[in-house]
């Protein structure tokens, strides 16, 4: 069997300005990164033209099974495309943490990927690198304010600004810097994020604009003053220097699936700490451009979705035509209760048991946010018949169809039948709403998320959260909508409940805010902002010969 790296590598890539012409780009309105990657101005999604479809792609709660989102997308589009349609897909970036990590690249998989993988998985348009240095040159400038006098008065224990890299790397997750005695900075404690996890990347991925972006970079809070006043990138004169370093990447970034579909390829945060979701310039641009527009959000649905929706689409007024939730058999067995191991036998109690995350996440994508909503099913070549029928049974009683998807083995082609009934539920007249009133109070927001998505019964506040929801609000930060940071592996914030759990209550223990991106972080359990490697890492597979050739990548 050929892996991911070597079907992208035989593929026979077209030049990229082949696939603008595609959806009307002229050579003029490229920036070229080579043959194969391009940059795209951001005067294409202000054109004064019709935009086309948006098609969310989400999906259960994640298992070690797999469950092919990315996948999923990619190979959606590329159906679209062979059943006639104009379309475009928008993905996030890959970060570097995972791709040398365990989990591994993400542009997809088998015969649905966006090329030129490598380029993407690595170092891409250098996007990654521009926001790392923005987020690194404004932690320089406040320690460097504090070292000069320290005029604005900031509290060295109150500073919530973190350095970041792009990589997994655990011995960075609490430091102490500024040693070396009096002429090498002011010692303190300090942290590090992965890039993916700085609020310089949720803000670049909800700009609309230059003006924008530096309004944004503006507002962001670093810490606090002694007497608790929040002190901004505004205030140590940063915004201007670190929108300088990024006005470049926030040009959306054209490649192409192996099917010569047009995709972009811009951004990527956190579907924790952050919105889990690509560039808004890129949705935007993709909108102008196709008359279909495939994109995916982070996670499960109760997450990625969930801030696509309410986050995302609020603050950019999308509007979705369409959703599709991506489930596996395998997946659902492990829901019910099965370890990796046991899956690739028929287990019709195991299936039925795990088959409520399923439609909870279906059931919230029609009733909660008003949307018309299809299952695809990755189909493996364990799957019986009578679990595929049960799938199906179940998801009919909710008044959803079920599709099977074998894009990864076949690429477009096993994506027609997903996309003939993406194109029926476009037509479909839908409610869209939002799960919450982003006025309400914080706790209200956070209560209605974690009823009305999550399925439990309440909220629990640690002393410390709710004495910082108090000092947010007082601050004038109450009005905005709400970032749950807690497990991907669960609807609740335990990741060992698994299905879908009832009668639980979460545990918010702290909150803040993202005054740039524009919402209040609330985050339950122990989420991770610095990630580490496994004891085997993706890297030490990872190879390149003397022409170039890059192997081991997936």
């Amino acid at each position: 069997m050929k892996t991911d790296i070597e079907i992208a590598q035989e593929c026979k890539m077209r030049h990229i300005r082949e696939i603008a012409a595609k959806v009307g780009l002229s050579e003029e309105e490229l920036e070229y990164y080579g043959k194969y990657k391009a940059k795209v101005g951001l005067d294409i999604m202000d054109r004064k033209t019709k935009d086309g479809k948006l098609v969310l792609v989400t999906a259960i709660t994640p298992t070690p099974a797999g469950e092919g989102k990315t996948t999923t997308t990619i190979g959606l589009a590329d159906g679209l495309s062979r059943i006639g349609k104009k379309v475009v897909v928008a993905l996030r970036e890959p970060s570097l943490g995972p791709v040398f990590g365990i989990k591994g690249g993400a542009a997809g998989g088998g015969y649905a990927q966006v090329v030129p993988m490598e380029d993407i998985n690595l170092h891409f348009t250098g996007d990654f690198h521009a926001i790392g240095a923005a987020n690194n040159l404004l932690a320089a400038m406040l320690d460097n304010h504090i070292f000069q006098g320290n005029a604005l008065g900031i509290d060295p224990e109150k500073i919530t600004w973190h350095r970041c890299v792009d990589m997994n790397d655990r011995q960075l997750r609490y430091v102490q810097d500024g040693l070396g005695g009096p002429k090498s900075g002011v010692p303190r404690k300090d942290a590090y994020d992965i890039t993916v996890a700085s609020e310089v990347m949720a803000i670049f991925c909800l700009a609309t604009s230059v003006s924008d972006l530096k309004a944004r970079l503006a507002r962001i809070v670093v810490g606090y003053t002694y007497e608790g006043k929040p002190v901004t990138a505004g205030d140590l004169k940063a915004a201007g220097a670190m929108c300088a370093l990024l006005k470049d990447a926030l040009k959306p970034n054209l490649v192409q699936t192996l099917e010569g579909t047009p995709a972009f390829v811009h951004g990527g945060p956190f579907a924790n700490i952050a919105h889990g979701c690509n560039s808004v310039i890129a949705t935007k641009t993709a909108l102008k451009l196709g008359d279909y527009v495939v994109t995916e959000a982070g996670f499960g649905a109760d997450l990625g979705a969930e801030k696509f929706l309410d986050i995302k689409c609020r603050f950019a007024g999308l509007k979705p035509s369409a959703v599709v939730v991506v489930a596996t058999v395998r997946a659902l067995k492990m829901h019910g209760g099965l370890e990796k191991t046991q899956l690739g036998v028929e287990n019709l109690e195991a299936l039925e048991r795990g088959l409520p995350n399923l439609l909870r996440h279906v059931s919230n994508m029609k009733n909660v946010y008003g949307l018309p909503a299809v299952v695809a099913v990755n189909r493996f070549p364990t799957d019986t018949d009578a679990e595929i029928a049960l799938v199906i049974e179940k998801c009919k009683a909710l008044g959803v169809n079920v599709v099977l998807s074998t894009v990864w083995a076949e690429g477009g082609k096993g994506g027609e039948a997903l996309a003939k009934e993406v194109v029926r539920l476009c037509e479909e007249k839908s409610d869209f709403k939002y799960c919450y009133d982003e006025t309400l109070p914080i706790k209200e927001k956070i209560y209605a998320l974690a009823t009305k998505v999550y399925g439990g019964k309440g909220v629990l506040y640690t002393p410390e959260a709710e004495e910082e929801i108090a000092r947010l609000e007082s601050l004038g930060f109450g009005k905005t909508p709400v970032c749950m940071a807690k497990t991907q592996y669960s609807f609740s914030d335990d990741q060992t409940k698994l299905g879908a759990p009832e009668n639980f209550e979460i545990t918010v223990r702290s909150a803040k805010v993202s005054a740039g991106a524009g919402f209040v972080v609330a985050l339950t359990g122990n989420i991770m902002t610095m990630p580490g490697l496994p004891k085997v890492p993706a890297a030490e597979k990872i190879d390149v010969d003397e022409n170039g050739k890059i192997t081991g990548l997936f």
